[in-house]
């Protein structure tokens, strides 16, 4: 039986994203830094100053995108409620919905296994609605107040919302909600799918269990292919506000950098390239002051012995980097953890993923376009191998997939 919190979460919860998560994080458009700043830092910049020197910059911090789940809370659009089975409608209806979400979500969970915990009148949920009674996102729970501990039982969101980052604002619901209703539970245990490890690991949640055996042995059940894993809360976090405390800590430690931090030393132009200066000459660049003082180099790429790359390597280049930075990129950037999924490698006996492929690329033993496609392709065939057809993964590879036939076939055009 797989495991209970089998979910299907986004980069923004993700792990994308970093983690070794199974063919399966960077969400939004890409936005120029040039269209973020203001007119004296687009100045500045344009005369050779970072950006982030003088006083405008220290005394105008940029601002923070806010989550698009946070934003939808804030203004209505979806609730945070807490469920239980106590006979209501409202509470029936809720249910249900839980009960549909965790079945689409949780493909290899039994229909009827999902049913009887969800309508458990010992079990409680927290579920977040929209447009009424909606279910979109939700987490059912047994707690044990005597002993200290509570057991996630299922975690899902849905797909179409799972890159507004609700998993991981449901999560930080959930620790608050179970402080308030339960003081003394402080310790949460889930067996997590092999596919959830990398974001339970996001929110908190470790392999290393420090809670007794003896105070949670008999009271979860144990499943097969699995990995148990624990959460302790925090007495002094207020969950709810993470967010601001996670920016004041980067707040102070940016703040410690720049006092060390040179940027804001300007230096004059080099008198051999000034007006009247006379032609061909050159400068070490040892003797630029500036690249002096930070023991500058010289790069790889400007070694002579460096060759430049031709138009298809480019686009090659580019189309990586595309992919990567695709939404539905996150569970195959990088080579899939054998600890963590322990059959796959007996499935799979081509595995390929996008670092593998950044490392092909750039020691050159892609000879031509084609070579570049197939181990591109074979990312998307392996996916499509391991897991269950209707799957988050193999919906995350049949975009990137279309994507990248979508640049191939532009590229193509532009050549012809």
């Amino acid at each position: 039986m797989k495991s209970k919190s089998q979910t299907a979460l986004s980069a923004t919860d993700d792990v994308k994203p970093d983690g070794n998560s199974v063919n399966g994080h960077v969400s939004g458009p890409k936005v120029k830094v040039e269209e973020k700043m203001d007119e004296s830092q687009l100045t500045r910049l344009a005369t050779g100053v970072t950006v982030d020197a003088g006083p405008s910059a220290s005394a105008a911090p940029p601002t923070r995108t806010e989550k698009a789940a946070f934003v939808e809370l804030r203004k209505g659009i979806i609730q945070i409620t807490a469920v239980e089975n106590d006979g209501s409608p409202r509470s029936l209806v809720i249910l249900t919905g839980l009960k549909t979400l965790f079945r689409t979500q949780l493909p290899m969970m039994p229909r009827e296994y999902i049913a009887r915990l969800v309508y458990d009148r010992n079990s409680k949920a927290l579920a977040i609605i929209k447009r009424g009674y909606k279910v979109v996102g939700g987490i059912c729970y047994r707690p044990f107040p005597h002993r200290s501990f509570a057991e996630i039982v299922f975690f899902a969101t849905a797909s179409v919302d799972q890159v507004k980052g609700y998993g991981g604002m449901l999560m930080d619901h959930f620790k608050a909600h179970v402080r308030n209703t339960y003081p003394n539970v402080m310790h949460f245990l889930t067996y997590a799918d092999n596919f959830a490890v990398i974001f339970f690991k996001k929110q908190g949640f470790s392999k290393d269990i420090t809670l007794d055996r003896s105070v949670w042995a008999g009271y979860i059940k144990d499943y097969e292919g699995g990995t148990i894993m624990q959460c302790t809360m925090l007495h002094k976090v207020n969950y709810l506000d993470k967010a601001n405390i996670i920016a004041k800590q980067r707040d102070a430690v940016v703040a410690k950098i720049r006092e060390k931090s040179k940027s804001h030393v300007r230096y004059d132009g080099l008198p051999q390239f000034q007006e009247g200066a006379p032609e061909g000459v050159t400068v070490d660049p040892k003797d630029v002051p500036g690249l002096r003082d930070v023991c500058w180099s010289r790069p790889f790429y400007l070694s002579p012995s460096s060759t430049p790359r031709s138009a298809e390597q480019n686009f090659m280049h580019r189309l990586l980097g595309d992919l990567k930075a695709h939404p539905s990129a996150w569970a195959f950037l990088n080579p899939v953890n054998g600890e963590e999924v322990v059959d796959y490698y007996d499935v799979v006996k081509r595995p390929m993923d996008f670092s593998t492929m950044e490392h092909k690329l750039n020691t050159n033993q892609y000879s031509n376009m084609k070579t570049f496609i197939d181990d591109t392709q074979l990312i998307f065939d392996n996916c499509r191998l391991y897991n269950p057809e209707g799957s988050v993964y193999v919906k995350h590879a049949a975009k990137l997939e279309k994507f990248m036939k979508e640049q191939v076939n532009d590229y193509a055009r532009r050549l012809a």
